[in-house]
């Protein structure tokens, strides 16, 4: 199946290539070279970064058939999105074979850690409406954002205004989902505000996996004339059934509420040689946990985690080339029945430098974080990037670094009557290395990867025998990953209309395997092969469609191909779609013990008011 894919995608190409040729000229769609890279201290466009960065931008977003980050996110090779359901209620981020607390995940440059555990990661996820775009940043990132970029960071940009306008969004499908937001947008004349307020709800594909989900997002822009100040408020509640999530007792009915919740205020101080951005923060989440679901007191986690932080990120230009540097301090607070309560202070110093060689067509910048916890003392992460523009379009590129993550109060303190974590585990590390090379042009975008990642420490919940159930916190051996990534963009005109074809693939081997599967929790599950493939076409005036394609191969042995697809039509302010997931009827399990969705189908209706 793999292999006739890969044909068809091929041929696919071709005649789309042959096609354009004969019968209109290319044009741009979406060009990233225009597309400013936010996440880091010194911005650049993203072509001249020497990294492998992903951008999803609002058409692709648009013309993805997702309905949340996770849909949205499992589009792009070398992701894995492990999810627990349907809605986004609960999904585990993974980049290149990492564990789900070694991807960081930003909004507007916000980190959105969380010390209690990685699987809340993606409790942060904002609705499709008010997202710009999203960088994705694959490798190690711990010089640029410090612990948790382990194996990459994940950045939301937020859009900056909508004009004066609202829009209505209703939906309605299988499974007894329906959706309902509405996105308000106004323009003042020293301010503007962007609204958001939505609903997702669901009776479950199967026993207990309802859920009833709320997203409510505010940003505000005061003072725009002077010396503008933004403020960024999000809130997201999530109610949902949970079964198997953590267990295979069918009579457990194992019930989870999370709250997340950030306030942030940014502004910005700007020549024409230096800039600095300061920014103050707080971000709130809470989970709460029911073995079973209509006996509370049978067995209940509860845990509230406060993160207040201060940053102040800078750039200096000068004859020397781009210096960037910045401090980011916090304080996490965490009160837990479980975990009992803890704080830890973090601060961590950023300093890079961008030097530029013969024409400015050479580029290395050598940069390093150094972080103190109150609770694991100081550590760097020195890193390097290098890059060449071989033409205008071509750019050859490399990185190392060291990068590092620290035991979240799960790993270290953790207790029920099968896990428990444990108070001696050390820091992971590693080192990783990488070289690429990428093209850009108004009708291609490619890039070409290949890394290798030598990793210490690794944290698992493993047992000594398939005897012993009870899984314990661990340092596991040394694990060495690589791998490569291809990702290709055509965009072409068909009918005089814009069409994208859109082509991943990701190949990822480690050697974590030498351990016995029946005797670790998380590690074995990781992608070893992975082909995405969007169409995106339009062949009439108000009518385009989308038609997206997956194909996993995991460690274990499972392989598993989902088709969804999407068409929308357009009639003046009104936009009717249909999506259809898992077209196929595919049987597969992204994580634990939770089969996914069938196939099933959800039908839109959106209204703009001018």
């Amino acid at each position: 199946m793999k292999n006739t894919v890969l044909l068809y995608t091929f041929l696919l190409i071709c005649a789309f290539q042959l096609h354009a040729q004969q019968e209109q000229p290319i044009i741009k769609i979406d060009s990233l070279s225009e597309v400013v890279v936010t996440s880091t201290r010194i911005d650049l466009p993203f072509m001249e970064n020497s990294r492998t960065i992903n951008i999803i931008t609002a058409t692709d977003i648009k013309n993805s058939s997702a309905v949340t980050i996770a849909d949205l996110l499992q589009q792009v090779a070398g992701i894995d999105i492990r999810r627990r359901g349907t809605g986004g209620s609960q999904a585990d981020l993974f980049i290149r074979g990492g564990g789900f607390d070694q991807t960081l995940l930003l909004i507007d440059g916000i980190k959105m850690d969380d010390a209690q555990t990685g699987h809340h990661t993606m409790n942060a996820s904002l609705p499709l409406e008010v997202i710009a775009r999203i960088e994705i940043i694959k490798g190690p990132a711990a010089r640029v954002f410090g612990q948790n970029a382990f194996t990459g960071a994940i950045n939301i940009v937020t859009k900056s205004n909508l004009n004066n306008a609202v829009s209505a969004n209703l939906e309605a499908g299988s499974f007894g989902q329906l959706n309902g937001s509405v996105t308000v947008g106004s323009e003042l004349e020293n301010s503007t505000h962007i609204f958001h307020a939505g609903k997702m709800t669901s009776e479950g594909y199967r026993n207990n996996s309802d859920y009833n989900n709320s997203n409510y997002f505010l940003k505000s822009v005061f003072n725009k004339n002077d010396q503008p100040i933004e403020m960024i408020a999000t809130f997201s509640e999530r109610k949902f059934g949970a079964e198997n999530f953590y267990t295979t007792n069918p009579a457990f009915n194992e019930y989870e509420e999370t709250q997340n919740s950030l306030m942030a205020l940014t502004t910005k101080f700007q020549s024409e040689k230096f800039k600095i951005q300061p920014r103050v923060y707080w971000k709130r989440n809470q989970d709460m946990f029911l073995l079973k679901r209509f006996e509370p007191n049978f067995f209940r986690n509860f845990h509230i985690s406060n993160k207040i932080g201060a940053e102040a990120n800078a750039s200096y230009k000068s004859e020397l080339g781009e210096t960037g540097f910045g401090i980011d301090m916090s304080k996490t607070y965490l009160r837990s029945n479980n975990l009992g309560q803890r704080n830890r202070f973090m601060t961590t110093l950023f300093l890079e430098h961008r030097f530029q060689f013969i024409d400015n067509r050479l580029d290395i910048t050598p940069g390093v974080a150094v972080t103190y916890f109150s609770d694991f003392k100081f550590n760097g992460f020195p890193g390097l990037d290098v890059g060449f523009d071989i033409t205008n379009n071509l750019k050859a590129y490399g990185n190392i670094g060291f990068t590092y993550r620290i035991p979240t109060y799960t790993d270290l303190y953790y207790s029920d009557p099968r896990t428990n974590g444990n108070e001696n585990l050390e820091p992971e590390e590693a080192f990783a290395q990488e070289i690429g090379i990428k093209y850009n042009s108004p009708s291609i975008r490619a890039s070409l990867s290949v890394f290798n990642r030598d990793a210490n420490n690794l944290i698992d919940f493993v047992r000594p025998n398939t005897i012993e159930e009870i899984f314990t916190a661990t340092n596991i051996a040394e694990v060495n990953t690589k791998g490569l990534e291809i990702d290709v963009a055509y965009n072409f005109k068909l009918n005089n209309f814009n069409q994208t074809l859109a082509i991943g693939y990701a190949f990822l081997d480690d050697n974590i395997l030498e351990q016995n599967e029946e005797l670790s929790r998380y590690a074995l599950n990781t992608l070893k092969h992975h082909y995405t493939t969007r169409l995106s076409t339009q062949l009439f005036k108000n009518i385009s469609q989308s038609i997206v394609y997956k194909y996993a191969e995991r460690t274990t042995g499972q392989t598993y191909n989902v088709w969804d697809a999407s068409i929308m039509l357009q009639l003046k302010q009104m936009e009717l779609s249909i999506s259809a997931n898992n077209i196929f009827d595919a049987d597969y399990i992204e994580s634990g013990f939770t089969p996914m969705p069938p196939s099933n189908v959800l039908f839109g209706l959106r209204y703009s008011f001018k």
